[in-house]
């Protein structure tokens, strides 16, 4: 990507000049004031960044529904850096949220040659055991599986009709050598994320997918698919206010009044009543059609406003036979560094903690890993340690202690010298003890009822 760089989902390699992602790919930043109770990670900045978070919060603000959807490899342990997004999706359900799991079975069968049935064995058995155990709620959840749901599929077929080739190598960087299972994978993606807003899933609303900035890609990707299917598109005018534009494509040209290349003045007046009718319940005073050239101003509208416009839109675009598929909504979290200083992955144990780590094997790895304490005691105490290298202190800070000021007190303890490497170290084995006993005494409780997370059609 010329003037910048280039995200890869695949990629072990992660970047964190997470100030230099915001700008390049237009992202908005997360400003925990004004989240209602934000949870730890908001605090800490550990979720720093988001695309439409505020289309989410006005639902949450109207108590109107919305979804969240996250996804499974079923292949490996999961392990502490899995838990950081099922944080968030635990803290949008406290916010009155459904949620979608997906299961990649598919993309683990192409990709990595997990079997469908060991992937559905990884699945259920690792990781909806523990995101029962981490707090997800049964009676909101459901797990369903990609080969099992062609819905996602025939999603995946239609929408790629909206992409090509050259839209996949400016995002992903393909070339001709590229696997086509990579080409295919995030197409089936695309299907995952888009169909819980079809009616058998829930219905139109708003779908946020909470992530790692890695991938990104992906939710560009989808949002430019979704947006290309749109039969109107809302914008800010320039005079102030939002305007309503049609975009007449091959399969629609009818519906939106145009025969032969020519405007059929009765078919478009009667589009643009219907236009009105759909947005009469918003309350504006003043809203300005003009069929000929198939715009609709309204003056009185506020930014803040785009959102509900927009799905009033996309109901009307169903009713007339489009899709109506809103652009996902996302947020991004920063990466947890793994012991040894590299990224946590679950081909290499001794780089982060599993979900159901001994006690033993925890405390042998969080003494090994990286230190931000000085070489010397002498030197420690003149110069304090380095907290932003330092790991124990890390997983204290996104995963093992959940208090800001006790945290800040380790942080200022630790800086400062008065608390040696070892003694941080310590302070960390015993958290995250306390920690995975009490994620094991929760995955017993669930063993046994773990089908009652699993959709319909994965049972």
């Amino acid at each position: 990507m010329a003037g910048g760089e280039r995200i890869d989902p695949w990629s072990s390699d992660q970047t964190h000049d997470y100030a230099r992602l915001i700008e390049q790919f237009g992202l908005g930043t997360v400003d925990p004031s004004v989240l209602p109770n934000p949870g730890m990670l908001h605090r800490r900045g550990i979720v720093f960044a988001h695309r439409d978070l505020d289309v989410v919060l006005g639902c949450m603000q109207r108590s109107e529904p919305f979804g969240v959807l996250t996804g499974l490899m079923p292949s490996g342990r999961m392990h502490l850096g899995h838990s950081m997004v099922i944080d968030q999706v635990r803290w949008f359900q406290e916010q009155g949220a459904d949620i979608t799991v997906t299961v990649a079975d598919l993309e683990a069968l192409a990709t990595r040659g997990t079997s469908l049935k060991d992937g559905r064995d990884t699945a259920i058995n690792e990781y909806v055991h523990n995101y029962a155990a981490l707090g997800l709620d049964p009676d909101v959840t459901n797990v369903y599986f990609q080969s099992s749901r062609p819905a996602v599929q025939r999603l995946a077929f239609t929408l790629g009709r909206r992409t090509n080739l050259s839209e996949f190598e400016a995002i992903y960087g393909f070339s001709g050598g590229t696997n086509l299972a990579h080409v295919q994978a995030p197409l089936v993606q695309v299907g995952d994320i888009i169909h819980p807003q079809l009616d058998d899933y829930g219905g139109l609303r708003p779908i946020v997918v909470p992530v790692g900035i890695d991938q990104d890609p992906h939710l560009r990707l989808t949002r430019g698919i979704a947006g290309k299917t749109h039969w109107f598109n809302v914008k800010q005018r320039t005079e102030g206010g939002l305007t309503v534009s049609l975009s007449v494509q091959e399969d629609n040209q009818t519906a939106l009044g145009v025969s032969g290349g020519q405007v059929d003045s009765a078919v478009r007046d009667s589009v643009f009543e219907r236009m009105a009718q759909a947005l009469a319940p918003l309350g504006y005073a003043d809203i300005i059609s003009n069929p000929k050239y198939g715009t609709l101003d309204i003056p009185g509208a506020a930014l803040d406003d785009r959102a509900r416009v927009r799905m009033r839109m996309l109901t009307l675009e169903r009713e007339m036979g489009g899709m109506g598929l809103m652009p996902p909504c996302s947020t991004y979290h920063r990466f947890a560094v793994g012991m040894t200083g590299d990224k946590m992955s679950s081909s290499q144990p001794e780089t982060t903690i599993f979900m159901d780590e001994s006690i033993e094997d925890m405390e042998r790895k969080v003494q090994r890993s990286l230190s931000g304490g000085q070489p010397t005691t002498e030197e420690h105490r003149r110069l304090g340690g380095d907290c932003s290298k330092d790991v124990a202190f890390q997983y204290l800070q996104f995963f093992f202690e959940s208090d800001d000021g006790t945290l800040a007190e380790i942080r200022s303890e630790y800086e400062s010298g008065r608390m040696l490497a070892g003694e941080i170290k310590q302070v960390c084995i015993d958290s995250a003890a306390e920690w995975l006993t009490e994620l094991a005494e929760r995955r017993e409780m669930w063993a046994d009822r773990l089908d009652e997370f699993l959709a319909p059609d994965a049972v």
